[in-house]
């Protein structure tokens, strides 16, 4: 079946996070998180009422089954670094390490912030160990408990370092692959990254004035220790996807999505899926609504990616604030049926949980719902 175009995400309420760039999102079964984020644009960004201007010190939830927007209203520390920092969810913890304030590559983070979403609160987490460079546009994923922090920049200079923080014992270390030194990806910043647990695959990504390309593609074995390079397979008409920076990236279980981003001259709007048991590229019909870089994307446990925000015109450095979805997967027939539900019935979600079991639905759809 093909995949559905991008959708304008629905949103009844007025009440929505200002356009922004360089934020970052996560999503469950039921929201959509949006960390962060820059517009230079006085007006755009909330002008008096906003004392971060030009930054976003917020944390935003769309909540899928009502399609509304939500400040999140958070107790402890939110960090200060609000641009390019990356952010992971694990469990009810959203991650949160590294990024820049104002100006760009002068305040750099590299503390590991977690604000649990379901109790609305941030704590630093306590690390041992020599943490990672103050750096942002790094990207990281967690693998089997430790989470894995690749390359970024202090705005001066890019870097290729590797690093694993323990999140058990809350220890950091600097990974020293065996390879030599002229053997390592070149060092770069706002690429992002994908795994298969036995290999963390380096997609994209560059400096101010470059864009890597992505017929190669830098894999860590993390059972060897060592850098190895993968050369992908072509689309047999098209060839590859464009180098880029700044783009999106999403996996579902060995499929890699890749989307938007910047090439120095262009911002691109395709869509293209990597196999990361084949290698093979795959362009998807699916073009972005609107062409973006420093836009975030975040996929559903069932299979929808949505994607927030970015940098639509360079010359006029404009930004957006719109939401797409796509559908990546086929959906199953409950998602169809509960997006169909949710359509016919808008106001379900103000029945009272006994009422809704009463009416068939389950505990799990309740709790998207709520």
């Amino acid at each position: 079946p093909q995949l559905v175009g991008f959708q304008n995400s629905r949103n009844p309420g007025l009440h929505m996070p200002p356009a922004r760039s360089g934020h970052r999102c996560v999503a469950d079964n039921t929201n959509l998180y949006v960390f962060g984020g820059y517009n230079p644009d006085y007006d755009e960004s909330g002008g008096q009422e906003n004392e971060d201007y030009p930054l976003f010190r917020e944390l935003w939830r769309y909540h899928f089954a009502t399609g509304t927007w939500q400040q999140i209203r958070t107790e402890g520390y939110m960090p200060t670094e609000l641009a390019s920092m990356s952010a992971v969810l694990h469990g009810n913890n959203l991650l949160v390490f590294g990024g820049t304030g104002i100006p760009f590559g002068e305040n750099n983070g590299n503390d590991v912030h977690v604000c649990n979403v379901k109790y609305k609160r941030w704590s630093l987490l306590n690390c041992r160990g020599k943490k990672p460079n103050r750096i942002y546009g790094q990207a990281m994923a967690i693998i089997n408990s430790f989470l894995y922090v690749f390359g970024g920049t202090t705005g001066y200079i890019y870097s290729t370092d590797l690093h694993r923080l323990d999140l058990n014992t809350r220890e950091w270390i600097h990974l020293k692959p065996n390879n030599p030194p002229d053997d390592l990806p070149e060092e770069r910043y706002r690429h992002e990254i994908a795994h298969d647990r036995q290999r963390i695959y380096i997609l994209g990504g560059g400096t101010s004035w470059t864009s890597y390309p992505l017929d190669k593609i830098h894999a860590y074995n993390l059972e060897t220790n060592s850098w190895e390079e993968i050369s992908t397979k072509p689309h047999d008409k098209i060839g590859y996807p464009a180098p880029r920076r700044c783009h999106s990236c999403v996996q579902i279980r060995n499929d890699v999505f890749l989307c938007g981003g910047y090439n120095g001259e262009v911002i691109v709007a395709d869509l293209w899926k990597i196999n990361l048991q084949t290698f093979q590229w795959t362009k998807l019909p699916a073009v972005m609504p609107e062409p973006a870089y420093f836009h975030c994307a975040a996929v559903t446990p069932a299979g929808c990616m949505y994607i927030h925000g970015g940098v639509v015109n360079i010359h006029e450095n404009k930004r957006t604030g719109s939401l797409f979805k796509i559908w990546l997967v086929v959906p199953s027939l409950l998602e169809l049926c509960w997006e169909r539900l949710l359509k016919a019935h808008p106001q379900l979600a103000q029945l009272p949980t006994m009422q809704l079991l009463h009416l068939g639905l389950t505990q799990e759809l309740i709790e998207r719902l709520k």
